[in-house]
């Protein structure tokens, strides 16, 4: 490795014992990372809102674990713990936050691929993390951490061989139900491909994202697009690619923010994939998410005036075999991490 390699923080225990902990890690940036986000001024309006409470109460009766990890890890950073729900709530109620991010998949007759750019502030370069989370009696997984946030809505994979991978889509109109950055929480406590997709068709939805989703041991990749007015799945059956907005047919009738970044992304994965020989394998996925297109704005995004506020702090390509997965997380063109999550749990 060329770049110094990123460091593994391992987490266990109980679901606010694991949030203190995450909590904890992120304290010593967390408030500078605050102080400096035009979102969090934007979602400090919230506060007291009735909506937060409706969003609160739907995350309580769904999915208590996932908000005892987010109380603790209010506890861990020593914040209100209803600022910390506004910030993980912050899709909901600020609709063009600064999450990007492009996902690239391709199904293959040994193996599946998910191919990802992380897509974030740029005061957070070099400041994620990868966390090891093994709650008690849950599969347990590896994920990009955002300091403040469950980790979840970014990348991993879990220790039954499910990885996911998420693109943010700004939907205008948010819903009572259960907020997004839990709900994709949720997921990697699943045993399979199928139990994961149920969860996201079957849990009321308020707002929305993107989900890749494979599994080992399976031959399906999905493309899930699970928002506040529908839940949209798709196998991909070659190769495709996401960006921030909706795509699926059907996406027309529910409002959403297209940006100039995530139409020209879209626009530029449909030009990498028009050759149906190109290559399938993870080398030409990583080349792809580091393309800086001739013209429009680029899948690869270092520009400091980003006109989304956006820089790609990290690139993960998950290779997805019958006897786990096998994680490659790049940093500024480098490898900065490899391991391999052995399919365990059931």
């Amino acid at each position: 490795m060329s770049k110094q390699a990123w460091e593994l923080h391992r987490i266990a225990g109980e679901p606010y014992e694991i949030g203190r902990q995450l909590g904890e890690l992120a304290r010593p940036v967390f408030d500078a990372y605050m102080q400096q986000s035009t979102a969090w001024r934007d979602v400090q309006a919230w506060r007291g809102h009735a909506f937060v409470q409706h969003l609160r109460d739907a995350a309580h009766r769904h999915f208590p674990d996932q908000l005892a990890e987010l109380d603790g890890i209010a506890a861990g950073l020593g914040w209100q713990a209803e600022d910390i729900f506004l910030w993980n709530c912050r899709g909901e109620l600020v609709h063009n936050t600064p999450d990007g991010c492009t996902t690239f998949a391709a199904a293959r007759d040994v193996e599946t691929l998910i191919a990802h750019n992380e897509d974030g502030d740029p005061f957070l370069l070099g400041k994620g993390w990868l966390v090891d989370i093994q709650p008690r009696g849950k599969p347990g997984f590896i994920s990009f951490y955002y300091p403040g946030s469950l980790p979840g809505h970014t990348f991993a994979a879990n220790r039954a061989g499910l990885a996911q991978a998420i693109n943010n889509l700004r939907i205008r109109r948010p819903v009572t139900g259960v907020p997004r950055m839990i709900l994709a929480r949720a997921v990697l406590d699943q045993p399979t491909l199928d139990a994961a997709a149920n969860l996201l068709n079957g849990t009321p939805r308020a707002s929305g994202f993107h989900h890749t989703l494979g599994a080992a041991g399976e031959r399906r990749v999905l493309s899930v697009e699970a928002t506040a007015m529908r839940c949209s799945i798709q196998t991909v059956e070659r190769v495709s690619g996401h960006a921030n907005h909706m795509i699926h047919p059907g996406c027309e009738d529910e409002p959403q923010i297209v940006t100039d970044s995530s139409r020209d992304r879209q626009t530029r994965v449909g030009v990498l994939l028009e050759n149906d020989k190109a290559p399938l394998d993870g080398a030409a996925l990583v080349d792809m998410l580091h393309d800086q297109a001739p013209e429009g704005l680029p899948i690869y995004r270092d520009d400091p005036h980003d006109p989304d506020g956006e820089n790609t702090l990290a690139t993960a390509l998950f290779t997805i075999r019958d006897d786990g997965v096998a994680l490659q997380v790049h940093s500024q063109h480098a490898i900065v991490f490899e391991t391999f999550i052995a399919r365990t749990a059931a």
